[in-house]
């Protein structure tokens, strides 16, 4: 019997994770895998870069949900998940990340007895402020197979009565993703076209990304921020791409930059992950980004008061130095000195996490005939 699991993405950050999973899955004849995109964040032009870039199929089903508030977002994914579910009486929903898509679907599927397996499960922040952190506790909740990405993780969903048997460390799906396309990255032209890189050699430069709402939301936060950015790019170029939600809130406080901030478009995948793999330093609120700069050696300051990825701390290369603009720019000075912390690549980020997690799959989840149930 052929074992159907639908994979769900809804926003960006979730296509390096399931890129590897897919190409996996669609190794084994035993598996139908089926791709649904709740339209939860969709950039036509950048989507569409990364699906053809990392080799994912076209998505065979679109909820086309669009924005919202959280709980509108959620209640329209929920609204539209279940008929086809229903419909398609998949063997397991696979789920990654912590969008509002990765809680919505695991809601959904494990109200129609669906087992649900949730890929990054047992990251903790500790702080319910982030929606993100809502997300992570009760998708861990409701999932039955729980792979995680480092030892940590175990440790939390236990000590919230998660059972040790449906916990499965089987590495990070993102370094499976790094590792399989940082050869053709290397071969992107993004240096010479901003004027970093002449005939394979790199100038010294840091890469910035910011998008937490915490961090851009409030005008005044924000300006303090780029302050800070503003004292490194007088020492170095520090390029960034910027999230349309940070760009939104630049327009509209009109705050003036050091030029050596040089404001980007957005770019793909392949060109972000070349300039991250050069860069001297980069400067991020992103989780994903803490993990690439870990696997890859190169320092990075994280702008947050906490982080979900402890590892990248204890065993990887990144600092978490907070929002305050003296802490950054003093460890951003450290760094460029030359007293950089070393790292080292925590446990199982090989580039094998989804051969594993395929591997469990086809060994636990049962095929089942019968057709879903509305209780």
């Amino acid at each position: 019997m052929v074992l159907k699991i639908i994979n769900i993405v809804g926003a960006r950050p979730n296509l390096p994770k399931v890129a590897p999973l897919i190409r996996e899955m669609r190794r084994h004849s035993e598996i139908e895998p089926v791709l649904v995109h709740t339209g939860q964040h969709y950039d036509e032009k950048l989507s569409d870069i990364f699906f053809r870039q990392m080799g994912i199929p076209e998505p065979d089903i679109n909820l086309e949900v669009g924005s919202g508030s959280h709980a509108s977002q959620t209640a329209e994914i929920l609204r539209r998940i279940e008929p086809i579910l229903l419909e398609m009486k998949p063997d397991l929903v696979l789920v990654v990340g912590d969008i509002n898509s990765t809680l919505a679907v695991s809601l959904a599927a494990a109200k129609l007895r669906i087992p649900v397996a949730h890929v990054e499960a047992g990251l903790r922040s500790f702080d319910r402020s982030m929606p993100e952190e809502i997300n992570r506790v009760l998708t861990d909740a409701v999932a039955d197979f729980l792979f995680v990405t480092e030892e940590d993780a175990i440790e939390h969903l236990l000590k919230e009565g998660r059972p040790r048997a449906s916990i499965h460390f089987v590495g990070n799906v993102m370094i499976d993703s790094l590792r399989h396309f940082l050869s053709i990255a290397q071969q992107s032209r993004i240096g010479s076209d901003l004027g970093l890189a002449r005939e394979n050699s790199w100038r010294q430069f840091a890469v910035l990304t910011l998008h937490r709402p915490s961090n851009v939301d409030s005008i005044e936060k924000l300006g303090e921020l780029l302050g800070a950015i503003d004292a490194i790019a007088a020492q170095l170029p520090v390029i960034f791409p910027i999230h349309p939600r940070t760009q939104q809130r630049l327009a509209q406080a009109a705050i003036a930059h050091n030029p050596q901030l040089r404001v980007i478009e957005p770019v793909g995948y392949l060109d972000f992950l070349c300039l991250l793999s050069k860069a001297s330093l980069v400067l991020t609120d992103s989780g994903g980004i803490q993990e690439e700069t870990t696997a890859l050696g190169v320092p990075c300051l994280t702008l947050r008061e906490n982080t979900e990825r402890p590892i990248t701390i204890s065993q990887g290369t990144n600092l978490l130095v907070g929002t305050d603009p003296a802490k950054i720019v003093s460890a951003a000075g450290e760094i460029l000195s030359g007293n950089t912390k070393a790292g080292r690549i925590p446990p199982l980020w090989d580039g094998k996490a989804a051969e594993r997690i395929v591997e469990i799959l086809l060994q636990l989840v049962p095929r089942r005939e019968s057709a879903v149930g509305v209780t």
